[in-house]
């Protein structure tokens, strides 16, 4: 089993970066955002969940164990497969499906390509217990504010996310913005 993988980019393409450690090139599937934010030639580390099929053998890459952990928990419900996960966690943030999870909102979850109404509600029920320990920051709403705002300005989803985590959360959500744009401009 591949539980983490540390080297260099030498090709990347819209699904895939193919990262060399020790002479071998392993092809680790991401996130598009993961993949954009990467460069050809650059070091990198990520978390990696190895899965293993009667034909194929595949690694999936993350920047963070929240990040994997939910591609598992998502792995886990009836009728979503790796692609299908990935395509979850391009388009929803751990914040966002733990929302549509406690108010039991398919909408947003349909509107992902290839999630269907049975198969949202399939991933509201089967996550329910499950997605609030993952959500470490997201339960407060002002912290949603805060990462919308902050991705609305231009910063990445990752960058604002780690600042997030660090701010004080008993600010009010003008401070926490303020100060987690003097902790990204730093």
């Amino acid at each position: 089993m591949i539980a983490r993988i540390t080297g260099t980019i030498v090709s990347a393409t819209d699904k895939y970066l193919v990262i060399e450690t020790a002479g071998i090139g392993y092809r680790v599937f991401a996130t598009a955002e993961t993949l954009l934010k990467h460069r050809m030639s650059h070091e990198i580390s990520l978390w990696t969940t190895h899965i293993v099929r009667e034909d194929s053998e595949d690694l999936y890459g993350f920047e963070t164990t929240g990040d994997q952990d939910l591609f598992e928990l998502l792995l886990g419900v009836s009728g979503i497969g790796p692609r299908s996960a990935l395509g979850i966690m391009n388009v929803a943030t751990i914040g966002t499906i733990a929302r549509a999870v406690s108010m039991n909102d398919t909408s947003y979850l349909t509107k992902i390509s290839g999630i269907g109404k049975k198969t949202a509600e399939k991933i509201l029920l089967e996550l329910r217990d499950k997605l609030p320990e993952l959500a470490i920051s997201d339960t407060d709403e002002s912290m949603h504010d805060v990462l919308d705002a902050l991705v609305a300005l231009g910063y990445t989803e990752h960058a604002s996310r780690e600042v997030i985590r660090s701010i004080e959360n008993t600010l009010d959500t003008q401070s926490k913005i303020r100060e987690a744009l003097k902790r990204l401009n730093v």
